[in-house]
């Protein structure tokens, strides 16, 4: 059982040994959300939720109508109900899905993401190119990452540009979508590469 203060908000959950960081709280997690305010206008989703540590601090914070989580591990979304249950919260809507496969709403406001590391990019670029669709015009993307190169050129190709913010030894990323098109100089950079692909298989 963990036990924890965030925002002025004091939250409890249970873990096991099955999910990321079982014993405490991430610190990337941690510093992700001290960059963040959570309005009372926000539709979150927390993607890749684990226990439920930010979907349950935003539907605190915002209301759980408002708020969305999900997750591919059958104990992330067991663990994410017992903790909502937990912490006094109704009606969260908890999903298990790969990646956004499931993820049917099309309006998030606010994607907050802390992706598994350990991986090569096939997720995370799941997750960042599957988000763009998901957000309206001014909604954000935001991801905590410990390596910083190949997030901040991914987000850039996707939404146009990045904010990164250095923070815990951690790297925060808050990304803007401010058009329904992927930029078209990716769209460009796309289309030559597939030029190019078609020549070399003649």
């Amino acid at each position: 059982m963990i036990t924890a203060e965030i925002k002025g908000i004091s939250l409890e959950f249970e873990t096991n040994d099955k999910v990321f960081s079982p014993a405490s709280i991430d610190l990337g997690t941690l510093s992700m959300l001290s960059q963040i305010d959570f309005k009372s206008t926000d539709k979150v989703l927390d993607l890749g939720c684990g226990y439920g540590i930010v979907g349950i601090l935003a539907s605190k914070l915002i209301g759980a109508k408002n708020v969305t989580m999900c997750d591919i591990s059958d104990d992330a979304i067991l663990l994410s109900k017992i903790n909502a249950d937990k912490n006094d919260i109704d009606n969260l809507k908890i999903i298990q899905s790969n990646g956004l496969e499931n993820i049917s709403d099309n309006d998030f406001t606010l994607i907050l993401s802390n992706p598994p590391y350990h991986v090569d990019f096939t997720v995370p670029k799941h997750f960042i190119e599957a988000s763009f669709k998901k957000l309206v015009i001014g909604g954000k993307m935001v991801m905590v990452t410990k390596r910083k190169d190949w997030y901040k050129n991914k987000l850039t190709s996707i939404f146009g540009g990045v904010k990164v913010i250095e923070i815990n030894g951690y790297y925060v990323f808050i990304a803007e979508k401010r058009s329904s098109y992927i930029p078209k100089k990716q769209k460009v950079t796309n289309y030559l590469s597939k030029k190019i692909q078609r020549k070399q298989r003649k």
